[in-house]
């Protein structure tokens, strides 16, 4: 019954659950009447599995290439060290791999323009308290310097000396609260300064490709050291940078909110009415951020889409 005119079915693998939103967020912009995409899980060897290798491995062995399936992953670092390893090339040269620009989905659910929002959806509080940009840019161009030195490494398979472990370990902020951020990035940027001290010690023949890759990160593969945070380890930045910090200042707005209804409230069964209602309406601050959608307008983002328009030749948001 449906014919020559039925809809046309691409497949997407993705690496995990969690991506699953997120792709089907910006490839619902692509259908129409003659397609439409279904995201899922590779499925390898008829098993399901996870990751970046089954993901494309699931591609590379199937004949229905672009027309019927693509593979979209997470860039990690392979965006940035630009074919200097297996994978890096595949993700790079296949043209129907698609991936973040950034390092992962958790980076771009932490950007920074839409974090206050995700506060708004959490707590019903739109008292802006704290400013994420600033906060998230000053730390990106903090670590910026320590980061190319890091990409450095990785281009040269040099992982045993600067791991990306280790990068984490260095642009650790500690349990973050508003009060204590600026000795916290002071203390950043002085163990920065000291690393950096350190190679150009250590590597001072090294100085100089690494101030050629700086500049090529900046005006070939457009990142800006006030956005660095969108390129290291996603999970790194989630866990221990934005989480910590987002919940932190939610539980200020919940506070805050408490005891506007507790002041103005007329009555003591009033209050406890109200603030019941309240407690019932806030949502969980993790789960909120996982599902924030403001990087939609995010600049990797609409990369992403262009890449789309491109090489599926697919309309263009």
């Amino acid at each position: 019954m449906k014919g020559k005119n039925k809809r046309k079915r691409i497949v997407a693998y993705v690496e995990s659950y969690d991506d699953i939103l997120f792709w089907r967020n910006i490839l619902s912009f692509f259908e129409n009447e003659t397609r439409y995409f279904e995201v899922m899980l590779p499925n390898v060897n008829k098993r399901l599995e996870r990751g970046k290798k089954s993901a494309i491995t699931a591609l590379a062995t199937n004949k229905q290439l672009g027309e019927y399936m693509i593979a979209c992953v997470d860039a990690d670092y392979d965006y940035l060290i630009q074919g200097h390893s297996t994978t890096s090339k595949t993700v790079l040269e296949n043209p129907y791999v698609f991936h973040t620009v950034a390092y992962s989905i958790e980076n771009l659910q932490c950007y920074a323009q839409s974090l206050h929002n995700v506060c708004v959806m959490a707590t019903l509080n739109d008292h802006i308290r704290f400013d994420f940009v600033e906060f998230l840019h000053t730390y990106s161009k903090i670590i910026y310097p320590l980061f190319v030195w890091n990409i450095w490494h990785y281009r040269h398979e040099r992982y045993d000396k600067f791991s990306l472990i280790e990068f984490c370990q260095m642009i650790e902020t500690g349990k973050l609260k508003s009060a204590t951020i600026p000795d916290t990035l002071s203390h950043l940027a002085q163990k920065v300064e000291r690393k950096i001290l350190f190679f150009r010690r250590h590597l001072p023949n090294k100085v100089e490709e690494v101030a050629a890759l700086d500049k090529e990160l900046r005006e070939k593969l457009g990142v800006k050291p006030e956005e660095t945070y969108l390129y290291i380890q996603g999970h790194h930045l989630f866990e221990h940078v934005v989480a910590p910090l987002v919940q932190h200042i939610c539980y200020a707005l919940v506070r805050e909110r408490e005891d506007e209804i507790r002041r103005t409230a007329a009555h003591f069964t009033q209050a406890r009415n109200e603030l019941s209602c309240y407690t019932n309406s806030i949502q969980d601050i993790t789960q909120m951020l996982k599902k924030n959608t403001g990087y939609m307008l995010s600049p990797q983002v609409q990369s992403i889409v262009k890449a789309l328009s491109e090489r599926l030749k697919l309309q263009e948001i």
